[in-house]
């Protein structure tokens, strides 16, 4: 039986930490901020909104919420951006994605300070990781990072195969395991012969977009499978991911579950980079 990494049990140990340090830099005389904007009333976009707002509250750190009608334009949107960059009482700036269509999404998230960008989808960002410099990283990938090494397992000189070439989520994934010593694959729907290239990963990170694609014919037998995807049954509450749990897991040494695997991550890594803003912004390096 495959190891259970359990993403509820590491992103609350990671909360606990930054709440202790969130403290500690309260009773130093220094506040942290974030700044949430949200465009329209999109019940899911809502829910994500509230649960950052409930993870800024328990970590101590202060949030603003700022939402905006559905077909406010896109100059009001960069206006109070450009108002939040200028804010010294403001560490980060959050939008909440997607955006209605009459909004330019990529306009919008380069319109915010890379110094203030803790969602890290600036393009200084996602350069910084790429050649090595200090700077925010996405999320998502973080937090499966911080999954693999809170669980014991090694990713130095291992083959790892990432399905997926997200900016969000694929390509940082590939440079933070290349990071990590990794020997990296990204592969993608257009892959030739994908099994293949799948079978031979001992960590498989998959972030392709395709409820349970991934069966146990991709999986080396004792490989660590990821399962970034989730999505709904329709009709149902039910929630599933990329990888097809019940025949996958048979066959691993560890895997994620969906839900309670990499989802918990993506907001407690948010809170991480909140706090880690505050150094960066006192460097003014990116």
């Amino acid at each position: 039986m495959a190891f259970l990494i359990d993403g509820k049990k590491i992103s609350s140990e990671i909360k606990e930490e930054l709440r202790e340090k969130v403290a500690r830099m309260k009773a130093e005389g220094i506040e942290i901020t974030l700044a949430v904007i949200q465009v329209g009333q999109d019940p899911a976009s809502s829910v994500y909104v509230g649960n950052k707002k409930k993870a800024c509250e328990y970590v101590g750190i202060r949030s603003l919420s700022y939402g905006l009608e559905e077909n406010v334009t896109q100059e009001e949107l960069l206006s109070l951006i450009d108002e939040l960059n200028g804010r010294e009482d403001v560490n980060g700036i959050l939008v909440q994605l997607p955006l209605p269509a009459h909004i330019s999404e990529e306009s919008v998230l380069e319109r915010i300070s890379p110094l203030k960008d803790v969602d890290a989808f600036h393009p200084v960002n996602v350069g910084a990781l790429c050649i090595g410099k200090p700077g925010f990283v996405s999320c998502t990938p973080a937090g499966v990072i911080e999954l693999l090494k809170r669980s014991g397992i090694e990713i130095e000189g291992k083959e790892c195969v990432v399905v997926g070439r997200s900016n969000i989520v694929g390509k940082p994934m590939a440079l933070l395991l290349l990071r990590e010593n990794g020997t990296v694959t990204i592969a993608h729907s257009r892959t030739r012969n994908l099994q293949e290239v799948t079978k031979r990963a001992d960590i498989l990170v998959v972030a392709v977009g395709k409820p349970k694609m991934i069966t146990r014919e991709y999986v080396k037998e004792g490989a660590v499978v990821i399962d970034v995807g989730i999505h709904r049954t329709p009709g149902s509450k039910k929630l599933y991911g990329d990888v097809d749990f019940e025949d996958v897991e048979p066959v691993c040494s560890a895997i994620t579950p969906v839900p309670g695997g990499v989802g918990p991550m993506t907001i407690a890594m948010l809170m991480h980079n909140c706090v880690e803003s505050v150094e960066l912004q006192k460097r003014q390096v990116v």
